[in-house]
């Protein structure tokens, strides 16, 4: 009997082991669901503007006041895709001389990068001195440069400025540091209760009385940079090449021993000689020339044909201005075409109209806004398409100048919700969008060619153009956020960085829809633009 209970125990083990060897062995294949945890909005006190969320590198990056103490940052508020959970506690506090780290996670971990950016002004000046002052705010060193008889046992400090505006404090008080013969002296700038910083205070003698740091020779206009005696008639005389009179210069711009003005009204692609002055002191003439006035083609958009069914903003040969004509073809759709209805006073007969609409292709439906750009349609990916921005110039035009009529539409087809624009929904108004910019964009570095640098993937966000990308010289942007009451006459002004830097290419985009790479707008969104010209 005993035997029998012993072989039945085991049984019953044997029995056991393998349901759970069974069970071990059964796969899971039901797949986690794949969502995509973003970072929607972030509020911290002390900033400027609204924080810069990129949902494709995962980063958010915020610029401080320079009165706030960046190493204890209040963040007040964060939201993130709903169901997400943080290993960082909201509100907080927090350092951020360093990168904040923050994982979102769900289904699936994601992490995010939250930096600042805080810039002080810093300028340190002295009575008569040369030019503007050289700060080096790694090395707490301040240098000002006076002219050779200066008497460096008498300097006057006019204005210094170091740390953060109204609450850094100086010691000794800089206006009794008056002896810099042979030495330097020593300033501690405090601000926020315990920051101290060591500044070194340098006054140089030069023998430079006056001298250009730059000259830049636009198409219609020429940039004049120069240093001279802070304390002195400062200025500067310009004549085209050959002529006999000197013109002074008007409206120059003195800040300290840095002086600036601009010429305008030139001609283009002429020789002109300029001089800095400060008293009676004179730099050497310089010679330069200014560039050609590039004109766009076909800015009036005349110019129409039709290829294999598809509406073309150009005529036979190489395309100049492109459109997502290409794309809505798949749909036998027509986004962008020319229309009767032109500007009031227009020498021509036709527009370029650009109505948003909802493509279907193979029962798919696809929103689209109606666009004209610089550069060419790429191609599909799926549904996706890909766009070539861009088109060869070194032209730096100062505006672009043109007619617009535009119906603006209440969004009715959400695709996706720009990260920039987390509060996006259905029922907002739809805006209209007039951009230019110069730069110099690499094909190598976009992926585009040598003709259309720029390639934007609509399927992903971190090839969209940024306006304020590291390659951008220069840029204007119209946002039409209402409809305009007919013909709106326009002239957007371009913000350029640099006066010296000579761009590559040209890039212009019209959209009835400014979040149609998101396939996000209105169906009812109606653009309609003329007679765009550059001005110089």
């Amino acid at each position: 009997m005993m035997k029998t209970m012993i072989h039945n125990i085991r049984r019953v083990a044997v029995v056991v082991m393998l349901a759970v060897a069974a069970i071990a062995c059964i796969k899971n294949d039901v797949p986690l669901p794949v969502i995509k945890l973003d970072i929607l909005s972030l509020t911290a006190e002390g900033t400027v503007g609204e924080a810069k969320i990129d949902a494709t590198a995962h980063t958010v990056d915020i610029v401080l006041e320079e009165t706030t103490d960046i190493r204890n940052v209040k963040i007040t508020e964060v939201t993130v895709t709903e169901g997400a959970e943080m290993d960082v506690l909201f509100p907080g506090t927090f350092d951020l001389r360093h990168p904040l780290y923050v994982m979102l996670t769900m289904y699936q971990d994601y992490e995010w990068t939250i930096a600042a950016e805080q810039t002080i002004e810093r300028y340190f000046r002295v009575e008569g001195q040369i030019g503007e002052s050289v700060i080096d705010p790694v090395n707490h060193v301040a240098t000002a440069y006076v002219p050779m008889d200066a008497d460096l046992n008498a300097v006057t400090i006019t204005d210094i400025k170091l740390g953060p505006k109204d609450i850094s404090t100086y010691f000794p008080d800089p206006a009794t540091l008056t002896s810099f013969d042979g030495t330097v002296r020593h300033v501690t700038v405090t601000y926020h209760g315990d920051v101290e910083e060591m500044w070194t205070l340098c006054v140089v003698p030069t023998d430079v009385e006056v001298a250009f740091s730059s000259v830049d020779a636009w198409a219609k206009r020429i940039w004049l940079y120069a240093d001279g005696r802070s304390d002195t008639d400062l200025g500067f005389k310009y004549r085209k090449a050959g002529d006999e009179e000197w013109i002074t210069v008007n409206d120059v711009t003195v800040n300290g021993g840095s002086f600036s003005a601009c010429v305008e009204g030139l001609e283009t692609m002429t020789s002109y000689e300029v001089v800095a002055f400060s008293n009676d002191n004179l730099t050497e003439v310089v010679t330069v020339t200014t560039e050609d006035a590039y004109t766009l083609p076909n800015g009036g958009f005349e110019e129409w044909s039709t290829n294999e069914g598809i509406v073309c903003p150009y005529l036979t040969g190489a395309p100049f201005w492109g459109s997502g004509n290409d794309g809505a073809a798949m749909a036998s759709t027509t986004l962008t075409e020319p229309t009767s209805d032109v500007r009031p006073g227009s020498a021509g007969t036709k527009a370029a109209s650009l109505q948003s609409k909802k493509a279907a292709v193979m029962g798919i439906g696809k929103f689209a806004a109606g666009n004209i750009f610089l550069g060419e349609f790429g191609g599909l990916v799926g549904l996706d398409g890909l766009v070539n921005f861009g088109r060869p110039s070194t032209a730096r035009p100062v505006a672009l100048h043109g007619w617009v009529k535009y119906n603006c539409g209440t969004i009715d087809e959400l695709g996706r919700v720009p990260s920039t624009r987390p509060d996006l929904k259905k029922g907002d108004s739809d805006e209209g969008q007039i951009l230019i910019a110069v730069g110099n964009w690499t094909a190598e570095e976009y992926g585009g060619s040598a003709d259309c640098p720029v390639v934007v993937n609509t399927k992903d966000e971190s090839t969209y153009f940024d306006k304020n990308g590291k390659n951008v010289i220069g840029v204007g942007e119209m946002i039409l956020a209402e409809s305009t009451n007919g013909w709106l006459e326009f002239t957007l002004p371009l913000d350029y960085r640099s006066t010296s830097e000579i761009p590559t290419h040209m890039i212009i985009i019209c959209s009835g829809s400014r979040y149609g790479d998101y396939f996000t707008g209105s169906t009812h969104s109606l653009m309609l633009v003329d007679d765009l010209e550059l001005i110089y």
